[in-house]
Formats: C-alpha cells, sequence, structure tokens
C-alpha cells in the first residue's frame, strides 16, 4: 500500500472510529486535525507522518471565551508500522484519550449530566443550569 494511500485509510479510520460528533479542521500546513464528542473529548492530529492523540481539554480566558489546550496522550509513526498494528495502537490511544476525559465530569446536581470541567459553574452545577437559572430569577 503506497503512502497517500494510507493516509486516506487512516482519515476515513478517524472519521468513522472518533466518537460523534467529529469535526475536522484542516490546518495551513496540510495536518488534519479531528476534534470527537459532544462535548469533546478526544483531539487528534494527522500530519504527513505522525499521528498524535490528545485528551481535549479547554481553559477559560475570559467569561465567554474557552482556549483549547489538548493534553497529548501519545504518538505514532504511522509510516513505520504495519496497518494492523498502527491500528490496534490508535484505537488504545483514542480509548485511553476518552477515559481520561470522561474521568474528569461532574455529574451536575440540577439536571444530572456528565459535566466537563469548562462547562461547570461551581464545583456541583453546569453553567446552563446556572444560566437557566438566572434567567429565571430576573
Amino acid at each position: 500500500m503506497d503512502t497517500a494511500e494510507r493516509y486516506e485509510q487512516l482519515i476515513a479510520y478517524l472519521s468513522s472510529r472518533l466518537s460523534e460528533p467529529v469535526e475536522q479542521h484542516e490546518h495551513a500546513d496540510g495536518s488534519l486535525q479531528f476534534i470527537a464528542g459532544d462535548p469533546p473529548e478526544v483531539v487528534v492530529l494527522l500530519t504527513d507522518t505522525s499521528v498524535i492523540v490528545s485528551e481535549f481539554s479547554a481553559v477559560r480566558e475570559a467569561p465567554h471565551t474557552m482556549a483549547v489546550k489538548p493534553r497529548r496522550v501519545g504518538i505514532l509513526k504511522w509510516r513505520r508500522l504495519p496497518e494492523n498494528e498502527l491500528f490496534n495502537a490508535l484505537a488504545a490511544l483514542v480509548k485511553g484519550a476518552r477515559e481520561a476525559r470522561t474521568a474528569q465530569f461532574r455529574t451536575c446536581e440540577e439536571c444530572g449530566r456528565g459535566t466537563p470541567p469548562e462547562r461547570l459553574f461551581s464545583e456541583s452545577i453546569c453553567q446552563d443550569c446556572a444560566d437557566q437559572h438566572h434567567r429565571l430569577v430576573h
């Protein structure tokens, strides 16, 4: 299998195996970034030589502005690995990143949803419930 075909195979694999929805962004250098899940769980960066798998993470920069700060879980040099080993390793990295991310979710006392840290208003209330409560008070 040639390099271009393997690259296309990786795109298809990521598009079909990551948690829905999957956002795909092309960077100026030609690399592709996949952000998977709602709320986001995993970030995968596919370059011409590597697949970089990260746990999604975001930090609040201002009251209504978040900056994505992925936490790298692992990197694979996809041209060097045989096909089966590549996809097995990729599946393990994605699973690990997803589990690390969801382990940080907290259950909102109001709505009962699992909520990522950046969407919490307080330790036990999600931002949506806090906003809804605020609208009801005013």
